[in-house]
């Protein structure tokens, strides 16, 4: 029965989609929704954005037909403290996101990291621990105006691609809506000249990444003190030894991704990921989609791939070089310098707190800023 309802809804949002024009304007990405089978109404108030490494989504979006579908409800309570309840269990579960704290609580008084994000007036609230909590699944699907994120119930029936292709009409028809909703609102902003009073970035982002090792905990020192960001790929080993260092990484927004060697002669690669993320999941109620494969090749890509993850493919390899003094910093910086746009540099275990320092120096004097990893950066 669920297959054949879920092959209805198909059908339908199919006929739907020949019926409404493709739109074919080039615009700025967007972050659509769906909870279930229904695309929310798209706007920048409650538009899901990335936050030190997580993708949030809007806390609101659980009411009515949400509510309905996923059997989520959301609450304020008259302390501002954010509640989303699911009844399905005998008891009840809740997690309580409280304003300005790093971390939510559930209804056993457990920590969850991360913590909620207020945005005006609306409180965002990481989408992989909800879903994960409430045993939902979580998706992100690259679609032509920009990225679907997609909650729905295990048992839904259509895989990422599909539902994504069903519901181009529905996304269509809210980037339509968005877009006459903007041209309103500008035409009603009064005009303004234009001085520019800030430098702008050289670059649309850094990206460091750092193999964790005996060095961590200084360089997690520099980068608390210098306010930046790195993501730190973890052997199954250390995930399963280091849960404070991994706590403190989630909690100063730093991004952690799994480093596995398919050549291990103990371990396969699929048991390395699988061992790694449940390591992870123990120290910080949270998993990771990203992935490095040392050594690997595209077949070990493809591996990993079929498992949901997304492999590091660096722009910059870093590892035959050393990021340990100032002139290493220096040097660093005037190679990312001959690339435009967005750059991953992968420095393996080559560098130390002291270069780190240096680096993220380096980094402010060009006006520029480090950032971690998320899905769509790989």
């Amino acid at each position: 029965m669920k297959k054949r309802i879920a092959a209805l809804l198909l059908s339908v949002l199919m006929l739907c989609q020949v019926a409404f024009p493709t739109a074919q304007a080039e615009e700025p990405k967007v972050y659509f929704t769906a909870a279930g089978e229904s695309v929310l109404p798209l706007s920048d108030s409650t538009m899901p954005f990335w936050h030190n490494g997580y993708l949030y989504i809007p806390s609101t979006m659980f009411t009515d037909n949400v509510w309905r579908s996923l059997g989520i409800s959301y609450i304020r309570n008259n302390r501002d403290v954010v509640i989303l309840h699911s009844a399905s269990q005998a008891a009840g579960r809740s997690l309580l996101f409280e304003p300005g704290k790093s971390y939510a609580k559930d209804s056993d008084d457990n920590i969850r990291q991360p913590g909620a994000v207020e945005r005006g007036g609306i409180v965002f609230v990481p989408a992989f621990l909800v879903a994960s909590f409430f045993g939902l699944q979580y998706s992100m699907v690259e679609v032509p105006l920009g990225y679907l994120v997609w909650l729905r119930k295990p048992d839904f029936g259509l895989s990422d691609k599909y539902f994504a292709d069903a519901a181009t009409y529905n996304m269509e028809s809210a980037y339509n809506a968005y877009k006459k909703g903007k041209e309103k609102e500008k035409e009603k902003e009064p005009k303004q000249e234009i001085t520019p009073e800030m430098p702008v970035s050289s670059g649309e982002g850094l990206y460091l990444c750092l193999e964790a090792g005996k060095s961590t905990a200084a360089m997690l020192d520099v980068l608390e003190q210098e306010r930046g960001y790195a993501t730190f790929f973890c052997t199954p080993d250390f995930l399963a030894e280091q849960g404070d260092l991994l706590r403190r990484m989630v909690a100063t927004g730093q991004t952690i991704g799994i480093l596995a060697d398919p050549a291990d002669e103990r371990r396969t690669l699929e048991e390395q990921l699988d061992q790694g993320n449940q390591a992870l999941e123990k120290a910080t109620c949270g998993r990771t989609r990203l992935a490095y494969l040392k050594g690997g090749d595209e077949d070990d890509a493809r591996r990993a791939a079929a498992m949901g993850f997304l492999t590091l493919n660096p722009d910059m390899d870093r590892t035959a070089y050393s990021l340990k003094s100032a002139s290493n910093a220096n040097h660093l910086m005037q190679r990312i310098a001959a690339h435009r746009g967005r750059v991953s540099v992968w420095m393996g275990d080559t560098a130390d707190a002291t270069g780190l320092r240096h680096f993220l120096a380096a980094v402010e004097r060009a006006d520029d800023r480090c950032f971690a990893l998320t899905e769509t950066a790989v």
